[in-house]
């Protein structure tokens, strides 16, 4: 999924400087985004109170949209470097096209995972005849500066591991978690876990103390650490925990975001990660020109233009603030 944002905002994200290092609950209210012509987000990363949570630095939560009579999402083909791309559904299908030749329609609890490394490109899309429903979320996942230049890739998954707890299930979408590991690839130490909550559940979920958590909440009651969240919101919980406590006031759907605090500070500008100015206004001069992020094949349109850089150098902003 791309920034569509056409006022894109550099920002420095990352180093471990002002990462909590004990537990907090601290609550993130989401940005409405325009995402094309029919689909609005809530946009919970980068925030005005928090920029990364470990290698997790973008996440977009939207719907459940009624989509029936209307084309659904729809983003035209656009560049990414120095991330991962993790297109995750509740209801619904988007149906993936890049520019290594990839054609994928994700379906919900099916891991969509493109790893951009030095360029790609790719567009998504609600397929023609599509469900009535579209509902998930899109994250990014920072790459270390050891693997951002590897080759562009994408990786789809449809069967991924599960944890079960009395009135719990929960899908591994990355890393690790209570002795399950998905098989999706990873560059840094982190986890993705979606969450099912049956009504009534009260459960303790176990948690590395060395990780930065937040969970973001998908649909549903539930009370995270104590904490009420309601559908679209999320909440930052630091470091040091070795379990966290989850309580279901009905069925209810989470997400569980963690990792290693990144080590590195990079600037996010648009659809690109980097670490100068430099990189990012090459990067801008390259998708313009038409080389490096190569083509898009079969999406009924145009690729979306850059936005304009600003008129003054791309200063970092820190981590939290």
């Amino acid at each position: 999924m791309s920034n569509l944002d056409r006022q894109a905002v550099p920002s420095v994200c990352g180093g471990r400087g002002f990462v909590v290092a004990e537990p907090v609950r601290e609550l993130l209210s989401p940005r409405q985004v325009k995402l094309g012509e029919s689909t609005e987000v809530r946009r919970l990363l980068p925030n005005l109170g928090r920029r990364m949570v470990g290698a997790w630095c973008f996440i977009d939560h939207y719907g459940p949209d009624d989509i029936a009579d209307e084309p659904g999402m729809q983003v035209p083909p656009h560049p990414h470097m120095g991330l991962q791309t993790v297109s995750w559904l509740h209801e619904g299908e988007v149906l993936h096209r890049d520019s290594t030749g990839s054609l994928q329609t994700i379906r919900p609890r099916q891991l969509g995972l493109m790893t951009s490394g030095r360029a790609i490109s790719h567009s998504e899309e609600s397929p023609r005849s599509h469900a009535r429903w579209l509902h998930g979320a899109q994250l990014w996942v920072a790459l270390p500066d050891t693997h951002r230049h590897t080759d562009p890739h994408f990786e789809f998954h449809a069967e991924l591991p599960h944890v079960t707890a009395p009135g719990l299930t929960a899908t591994l979408l990355l890393g690790e978690l209570d002795g399950a590991a998905s098989p999706g690839t990873t560059y840094t130490p982190l986890v993705g876990a979606d969450l099912t909550l049956a009504e009534g559940a009260d459960v303790r979920l176990p948690l590395e103390p060395d990780f930065e958590y937040a969970v973001l909440a998908m649909s549903g009651e539930a009370h995270v650490d104590g904490v009420p969240l309601v559908p679209g919101s999320m909440l930052y919980l630091g470091c040091g925990r070795r379990e966290l406590p989850l309580r279901a006031d009905s069925d209810a759907g989470l997400m569980l975001l963690g990792g290693e605090p990144f080590e590195e500070e990079l600037i996010m500008f648009w659809n690109w990660i980097g670490r100068s100015q430099d990189e990012i206004e090459q990067a801008r001069r390259d998708w313009t020109d038409g080389t490096r992020f190569g083509e898009v094949k079969g999406y009924d349109g145009a690729p979306l233009p850059a936005p304009v850089l600003p008129p003054v150098p791309l200063k970092p902003r820190g981590r939290v603030r």
